[in-house]
């Protein structure tokens, strides 16, 4: 029974790290789609407190032994790779006009 337990909160853990880790995406992708200055002091400012805090979550979760370092970097990575979409497309807009 505790295997069962162990296993479903690991589930449960990687699962509330991964809704966290899309609101964050969600956030990029409205900034992208509206090519907002990504050197803006707000969106800067709330994206470095959400990744911050995302980055703090996953690190409590592997204490917990609740998921795999890979598996928290694997989810950091991916929004980090969005993050340098968002640059670039911001970039490519700006350098056509």
């Amino acid at each position: 029974m505790e295997k069962k337990n162990q296993a479903s909160f690991q589930e449960k853990a990687l699962e509330l790290l991964l809704e966290d880790a899309d609101k964050i995406a969600r956030l990029i992708k409205v900034q992208m789609d509206h090519l907002t200055m990504p050197q803006c002091p707000l969106y800067e400012e709330v994206l470095d407190t959400q990744m911050f805090g995302l980055s703090r979550e996953i690190d409590f979760a592997v204490k917990l032994g609740l998921i795999e370092r890979e598996q928290g970097r694997k989810i950091l990575d991916t929004l980090e790779k969005e993050l340098s979409l968002l640059h670039e497309a911001y970039t490519n807009a700006n350098t056509k006009k």
